[in-house]
């Protein structure tokens, strides 16, 4: 027998929550494993459908779990497909110019391998982060992620956001991530006054 309700309370980083029943009663406690191979990222007030069955402790729970095609209105907007790809864009771009200036200045090759190194690293970590979410298993700390963009990996931070559609509706975890990017190319900036025009930081 089916069930429908709304997820009320929902841990992203833990994998787990409570389905409100639309009837009324106790929540429901469901984990993301329920949602099975469904694409889209359990979230607040999205309204489900689902099975009763119980844990191993023997505790009910929802198991079979499928979000509706309506929900109810986020108090945040969505951040845009169309911005998340010019961001993503914009951050290939910088890689592709810095790649080609270190290729003929070698006082920039050390920079530019470190910026497509921590891009590729970045972004293999955004991806184990967005599988172990799917599987329920330990996720990739955000203060590591935001360390990885830190020191140069922001621009494959940038593609993995826009590529797998991962940490991008989390407000605290967006600022800080920015604040990072102004900070790694503040300190570019830097240096690159320094190298080429010295006279201007005297």
């Amino acid at each position: 027998m089916s069930f429908k309700g709304r997820i009320t309370v929902w841990d992203d980083d833990r994998g787990f929550g409570f389905i409100t029943p639309s009837t009324g009663g106790k929540q429901v406690f469901v984990h993301v494993k329920a949602f099975g191979y469904d694409s889209r990222r359990p979230e607040l007030n999205r309204l489900v459908s689902y099975d009763m069955s119980k844990d191993a402790q023997g505790r009910p729970c929802a198991v079979e779990v499928h979000m509706a095609a309506d929900r109810a209105p986020r108090k945040a907007p969505r951040r845009s497909r169309k911005t998340g790809r010019v961001t993503a864009i914009g951050a290939i771009f910088f890689l592709v110019v810095l790649g080609q200036q270190a290729i003929v200045d070698d006082s920039l090759r050390v920079v530019g391998a470190i910026y497509w190194i921590a891009s590729l690293i970045t972004f293999g970590f955004y991806r184990a982060d967005k599988s172990a979410a799917k599987q329920g298993a330990q996720r990739v700390p955000e203060s590591f992620l935001h360390w990885c963009s830190l020191v140069g990996g922001w621009p494959g931070a940038l593609v993995a956001q826009s590529l797998l559609r991962h940490k991008t509706l989390k407000q605290p975890f967006r600022l800080a991530f920015w604040l990072t990017v102004l900070i790694n190319v503040a300190l570019l900036a830097l240096w690159y006054v320094q190298l080429f025009e010295p006279g201007l930081v005297n």
